[in-house]
């Protein structure tokens, strides 16, 4: 599989791990009210669909960044990569 780096470019999917759902982005707030709830929720409520999925992947054999790709888990298709640090910054404005 390759995966179209969004600053370098085609990648093969091997420099890179395979860190699970990108809802991992949305880690909860530890001294919040409810904390140990949502951190349950958070470390053990997965989705595992068939079609098109939002994953975190590493790219430990290249320049270390972490991307959201966007893949269909029937095909391996995929339709979109964002780097997860800007992923992340959009969700802290948009909250």
């Amino acid at each position: 599989m390759i995966i179209p780096h969004p600053l370098l470019g085609p990648r093969d999917a091997q420099e890179f791990t395979y860190m699970g759902d990108a809802a991992l982005i949305d880690r909860p707030d530890g001294m919040a009210e409810g904390a140990a709830e949502a951190f349950d929720t958070y470390l053990h409520a997965r989705d595992n669909p068939a079609g098109l999925h939002r994953e975190l992947w590493y790219h430990e054999a290249g320049d270390r960044s972490w991307l959201v790709v966007t893949r269909d888990t029937r095909t391996h298709e995929i339709t979109q990569v964002e780097l997860a640090r800007d992923v992340a910054r959009a969700r802290g404005r948009s909250q």
